[in-house]
């Protein structure tokens, strides 16, 4: 990477809490680096008391747009002057791009994540799934893979206070798209049980399995050898239930491409460039 800073530099930069783990910066910058884009891409740690005060600098400054990471994909929304349809439908925002003084919100998470399906030979339009979880990217997940053609998505959500947004959310997707949105209460297992025997894909949404949390949702014997088994999170590469689902003879994938392709959609977004995938997959994901 040989990136040579001037007065003339675009910065984008990823906003969050933490974000000192990411691999964003390395990728965007390889890319910028690659082909030859006077573009630089930073980090901010960014909690949702200083999010609005972040982006009125972002637009001081002139950045082209930025990323947004756990806590802030929701939080972003008043502050922004539209959104694409997939971040209405989602109510989730992890892409912004800067044009004419305006902030113009987006979802990449849903694109991404189809995409790296695609990539893994996971072929899931016209079929059933079950995604755990209900924030930010798991709402674009499922908002796209509707848009995409997915006929049936069950969402296993625990009900709390914000179960009603997530069944209203549900809803609106199933009258906007020719797909059926249940959602379903995570805590019963009875639910779980026959959402999965239902589906061709499992996706595991929410942070279970992250770090040192080893827990999976899922148990073992809900798991079957023509399931395909996903879980966004890549840090653990193999979470519990990646284990379990090897361990049941079915397919499995973690989320390091779904990371790789929804950063590309933002890359295109905000460049109108197509990010040099192959050599991002062997500098970063190899």
């Amino acid at each position: 990477m040989n990136l040579q800073l001037d007065g003339h530099t675009q910065l984008l930069c990823l906003l969050g809490h933490p974000v000192s783990h990411s691999i964003s910066p390395k990728m965007h910058n390889e890319s910028f680096s690659k082909l030859g884009l006077n573009m630089a891409y930073l980090a901010f740690d960014t909690t949702p008391e200083k999010l609005p005060d972040m982006l009125q600098g972002l637009k001081a400054q002139n950045f082209l747009g930025c990323n947004l990471t756990m806590p802030l994909k929701t939080a972003v929304i008043p502050y922004l002057d539209e959104l694409s349809q997939a971040a209405k439908l989602s109510q989730s925002v992890n892409t912004i791009l800067h044009k004419d003084g305006r902030l113009i919100g987006h979802t990449t998470d849903g694109i991404g994540y189809m995409d790296s399906l695609t990539d893994q030979n996971f072929h899931v339009i016209g079929e059933h799934m079950t995604i755990l979880g209900a924030g930010g990217a798991a709402t674009s997940i499922i908002t796209e893979a509707a848009l995409q053609g997915v006929k049936k998505i069950y969402v296993m959500k625990r009900q709390n206070a914000s179960y009603p947004q997530t069944v209203a959310i549900a809803e609106m997707i199933t009258r906007e798209t020719n797909c059926e949105v249940i959602v379903r209460n995570q805590n019963d297992p009875d639910a779980l049980k026959a959402s999965i025997a239902d589906s061709l894909l499992l996706t595991n949404a929410t942070n279970v399995g992250m770090e040192e949390d080893s827990r999976s949702l899922v148990p073992p014997e809900f798991l079957r050898k023509d399931l395909l088994v996903s879980d966004i999170i890549y840090h653990p590469e193999m979470t519990t239930l990646l284990k379990d689902a090897k361990e049941a003879g079915a397919r499995y994938m973690n989320g390091k491409y779904m990371l790789l392709f929804q950063g590309a959609a933002a890359f295109q977004i905000w460049t109108g460039e197509k990010m040099p995938i192959s050599y991002i997959k062997e500098t970063c994901f190899s």
